[in-house]
């Protein structure tokens, strides 16, 4: 039997189902089609519209050209922490300094 399986990939449903409240959903649709905010943000709410759609993990990560890994990452921060959850967090290490640029 262990043979048998071993070809087959079984689908992964997530345990974090996501249920938008009306003022979530119109804040995410808001995000989703706004061609003036960074990308990041348009394609996290793009992502957890979809998975509150019923989408499976996997089925965003195709439609939006990311890892399935990505997309849970991100439905399980909103699960947990929601809209705030999709907000940029402090990364650890010394900022990027860039030097001046050099007029010719």
């Amino acid at each position: 039997m262990q043979s048998f399986n071993r070809g087959l990939r079984m689908p992964r449903k997530s345990p974090f189902v996501v249920e938008l409240s009306a003022e979530e959903s119109a804040e995410l649709n808001r995000r989703a089609t706004r061609y003036t905010l960074p990308y990041f943000e348009v394609v996290r709410a793009k992502m957890i519209l979809m998975a509150a759609g019923g989408m499976s993990n996997d089925e965003i990560a195709a439609r939006l050209d990311t890892r399935r890994e990505v997309v849970s990452q991100w439905r399980q921060r909103f699960f947990k922490e929601r809209l705030a959850g999709l907000e940029e967090r402090a990364r650890p290490g010394r900022p990027r300094v860039f030097p001046p640029r050099a007029h010719d």
